[in-house]
Formats: structure tokens, sequence, C-alpha cells
């Protein structure tokens, strides 16, 4: 397996990880239970975790499909300069959990308010981190970008029948 099997394979981490951490710290929140809240923060650093590697592996990935027939090197752009904004989101969602985790176990007043700042940030990462997606996909997937597919020859060569 290599960078570019690694990126393709962790980039979905970051997007179900920042949406179902949002989903479960909501459930904590509307719970009011503690231990709901910390299985939220652990999923929010190990997507934390999953966008910096597929970050880091994004380069290889692009130096391994940009010269294939049909990629778009504005696509690859486009995903790559998204990514940052979705890294940067992602990163600080994973700090936040990581304050928001210390103050939950030391019983500080202040988790609860932290709580809803980390569950908005985790919902701005997943927007951003959901987009970043798109626009990856976008790179090999035709049918979700707006350029056709190049087309594919189904003629049978003469003489096979014979």
């Amino acid at each position: 397996m290599d960078q570019t099997h690694i990126h393709l394979v962790i980039t979905h981490l970051p997007i179900f990880g920042s949406i179902l951490g949002g989903c479960v710290l909501f459930y904590g929140l509307w719970t009011k239970s503690d231990e709901t809240k910390i299985a939220a923060y652990g999923l929010f650093i190990i997507s934390s975790i999953g966008a910096s590697i597929a970050y880091l592996t994004g380069e290889a990935a692009e130096e391994r499909v940009e010269h294939l027939p049909g990629i778009i090197e504005t696509t690859i752009e486009r995903h790559e300069d998204f990514a940052i904004y979705a890294l940067v989101s992602l990163i600080i969602l994973g700090l936040s959990s990581i304050l928001s985790l210390f103050l939950t176990l030391r019983k500080s007043p202040a988790t609860r308010t932290l709580a809803f700042v980390v569950l908005f940030v985790s919902l701005v990462s997943f927007g951003l981190v959901a987009r970043t997606g798109y626009l990856g996909g976008q790179i090999r997937h035709s049918e979700i970008s707006n350029v056709p597919a190049a087309p594919v020859d189904n003629t049978e060569s003469e003489g096979d029948d014979e």
C-alpha cells in the first residue's frame, strides 16, 4: 500500500468522523452525559489525525494521477487549495477536543460552554471537509464532475469473427 492508497482510504475518516462526532456530542449535551461527550471528543481527535494524514499523503496522490488521461490539473488544484481550510478547521477541532476532554475530566464549570463551541466547530469542519471530498471526487469520478468522460471505443476489431 503506497501513499496514494492511504490518501484515498483515509480521506473518508474526517468526513464521517466530524459529522458522527457532532451527532454524538449533541446527544451528550442533550443527555448531559460526560461519557458520551468524551466519546465524541475521541472521534474528533481521530478525525483530526486522519485529516492530517490525508493532507500529508495528498501530494503523492497528485503525482500519481496528474498525468493520467482525462485528469484536469485545475480540478486537482481546486481540491488541494480547499484542503488546507479543511485541515486547519480539523486541527482546531482536534485541539479544542483535547482541551474539552481535559476540562470534562477535571469537572470544570466551562465544560458545557466549550462543548457547544466544539459542536459548532465540528459542523463547520464537516462542511469544509465534505466540500474538499467532493472536489477530490471530481478528479477521477466523472459522474460528479462537470467534465464529460473520455469516450470509450467499444467497436470490435475486424477479423475477430472469422
